[in-house]
């Protein structure tokens, strides 16, 4: 099989190893398509994720679709041949968060491609049964790749307590901003504003319902939302790419008594905000943990709009292209949204 290994910063790898036998209560899978999340390429740009350095070298990769191959002792209910979501979560199940229903916080937990734990940007993977989640007729397997952001986006909207009417800001429309932005128009948000300095970027927001676009280079975002607002800002602040200055603008953006939601990860260990502004608010901030029971309800919205979600998929490329892949993506290059890499030979 291939592993796609991130040596260093900035340098992938594709090499061949021989690939393991499914153990008991495992399945073998042949992954099929891995989707390039935000994180991933922290690692591949930056050298770390926020406050934890990365540790070359590593396989990333943890928004997979793929392909049972065979099952190991103990597991019923997947036969080889059979489409599935490959979780990137093992928890433990019995530390406190776990029972107290967050596994997302789970202590104990495993995250395939998060420092030593290997991720999915390898051809075939033995993985717990429990990682496995049926793909329904009608979903395809590059387009279900967004079951992952999609949840992560469903469990920010946790955080944001919105009303029907209410209005919010989302700043950064890359993936997982841009399907914030189509929650939170399902969800009955009256009025959404939508900051990316990337034309292609704010064009996909569009799709996906916001109201208003901004550029965020050529014009101050939060005072754009405030003039527009009367000056009273908007009740919530979701930001999906925490980088230059936009923790800074949520704050002066938000109403007073409104949330700010943090689902991007910032690239400095100690980022700046402006506390004085979210305090004058009794404004809180919260801060987004990947996703928590958020995968069904995910799967039920890919399978019921394929024609909506489908186009946040914009390129696919082959695994032993994966460095020109990560490549155009720190670059914004040719109009990429979602990139996919894809594994089938021929």
């Amino acid at each position: 099989m291939r592993i796609a290994e991130l040596s260093s910063q900035h340098c992938f790898r594709v090499k061949e190893a021989a690939p393991s036998e499914p153990g008991y209560g495992e399945v073998q899978v042949r992954v099929e398509f891995c989707g390039i999340c935000g994180s991933d390429l922290h690692n591949f740009s930056e050298g770390s994720v926020g406050d934890t350095p990365s540790l070359f070298p590593m396989v990333l990769g943890h928004e997979p679709t793929g392909t049972v191959l065979k099952t190991g002792g103990g597991v019923s209910g997947w036969q080889p041949g059979d489409r599935a979501f490959l979780e990137p979560a093992i928890y433990c199940y019995h530390c406190p968060m776990c029972l107290s229903g967050r596994h997302n916080l789970c202590e104990n937990i495993r995250f395939l491609s998060a420092g030593v734990e290997p991720g999915y940007f390898r051809d075939i993977v033995c993985i717990p049964a429990g990682c496995l989640v049926g793909i329904p007729d009608g979903v395809g397997m590059a387009e279900g790749t967004l079951f992952e952001p999609l949840a992560v986006a469903l469990h920010s909207l946790q955080f944001a307590d919105l009303t029907p009417g209410s209005t919010a800001a989302v700043f950064g429309t890359g993936p997982i901003g841009a399907l914030t932005v189509a929650m939170l128009k399902m969800q009955g948000v009256r009025r959404v504003f939508a900051v990316d300095p990337v034309a292609h970027r704010r064009e996909m927001a569009l799709a996906m319902g916001a109201d208003v676009v901004i550029d965020s280079s050529q014009a101050d975002p939060s005072r754009e939302i405030l003039a527009a607002t009367g000056r009273r800002g908007v009740d919530t602040v979701l930001d999906c790419v925490t980088r230059d200055g936009s923790l800074d603008h949520a704050c002066i953006a938000v109403a007073r008594g409104g949330r700010v939601v943090a689902t991007g990860i910032p690239s400095e260990a100690r980022p700046l905000l402006h506390f004085h502004e979210l305090r004058r608010k009794e404004a809180p901030l919260f801060n987004v943990r990947r996703s928590n029971h958020e995968t069904h309800l995910a799967i039920d919205l890919l399978r019921e709009r394929p024609a909506f979600f489908g186009p946040v998929v914009t390129h696919r490329t082959p695994l032993d292209d994966i460095q020109k892949a990560f490549e155009q993506l720190e670059a914004y290059g040719d109009g990429v949204g979602k990139s996919v890499i894809a594994y089938h030979r021929g």
